[in-house]
């Protein structure tokens, strides 16, 4: 008889708690799955079982022997499901929650791509900067920036980093001076993002391999908008700190200009994080390898 036969019976058995349930469950005869049963026992030289003409239970063998047979059959089934999609295409909804800004300027176009590569490939795409729940919002995917927490069963890969950026309009730097050094942003005003909910962020900077150096520079505007600071700072209202692709064509453009060239830049690291399981479903892991390869380009 075949091994993994046999504990799928011998599984199902318990599942159902009779012989003649699994055999009904499964289109066998009650014998054959007495059988089945009776195969791992004489091959394992132990009973699993306790069977009487009015009940059965499982030893404490039996017990043991059940769960490790449930994993022994899940990884089974992941490994058949894993060929499987080697032959496929991805197919079905994946949900993805994404930051506003990064999500609708960079993340957003790579699954578009994607999903004009494979026709049945459906998307669901939420944009917010609210930290989500992966289990209770359902998603599959969830694209974070900066540090992340501890979560169990939360599988993390970083996608990429950003590049960040202090920079100011021409016309505050005429009224105000550029910065020539970290220390002079003390005496410049700075537009400032602010999270809803949560304690303003300083700016980072590398500071020769040790922690990065954090600046809390004096502030005059909050703001919860990525695109408004930028609008904000090219109106010549102060400096800010902002990730280089957000800023890149105003920098070109001539409405922004980068200071402190000679500073090394802060990276902010951009993740790709899902629900662990013992199968990523294909969708999933072509998504996450498209992030990784397309973004990067974006960042520079």
């Amino acid at each position: 008889m075949d091994r993994l036969t046999s504990m799928a019976v011998f599984v199902k058995a318990v599942d159902l708690g009779s012989f003649a349930a699994a055999a009904a469950a499964l289109d066998l005869s009650g014998p054959m799955v007495g059988k089945h049963v009776r195969f791992l026992e004489e091959r394992l030289d132990v009973r699993l079982i306790n069977r009487t003409t009015r009940r059965q239970s499982l030893t404490d063998f039996g017990r043991a022997y059940y769960e490790r047979c449930r994993l022994v059959l899940a990884e089974a089934k992941a490994a058949d499901a894993l060929a499987a999609d080697q032959l496929a295409e991805p197919r079905g909804k994946l949900r993805v929650l994404m930051p506003t800004h990064f999500g609708r300027r960079c993340v957003a176009p790579i699954l578009f791509g994607l999903a004009q590569q494979y026709p049945v490939l459906e998307l669901d795409l939420s944009f917010s900067d609210a930290l989500a729940d992966l289990a209770e919002d359902g998603c599959d995917l969830a694209i974070r920036t900066g540090d992340l927490e501890d979560q169990a069963g939360v599988i993390a890969r970083r996608i990429a980093r950003q590049h960040m950026v202090v920079c100011a309009s021409p016309s505050y730097l005429d009224r105000h001076g550029e910065p020539q050094e970290i220390d002079d942003l003390g005496s410049h005003h700075a537009i400032i993002y602010r999270r809803s909910g949560r304690a303003v962020q300083p700016w980072l900077f590398p500071h020769n391999g040790q922690p990065a150096m954090e600046v809390k520079p004096v502030r005059r505007l909050w703001l919860d908008d990525l695109d408004a600071i930028a609008d904000a700072a090219a109106a010549g209202m102060g400096l800010a700190w902002l990730p280089y692709w957000l800023v890149r064509q105003r920098i070109q453009a001539g409405v922004l200009v980068p200071l402190l060239p000679e500073q090394p830049k802060f990276l902010y690291d951009v993740h790709a994080l899902w629900l662990q399981t013992p199968h990523l479903p294909m969708k999933v892991r072509l998504a996450v390898d498209a992030l990784a390869a397309a973004l990067p380009k974006l960042m520079s």
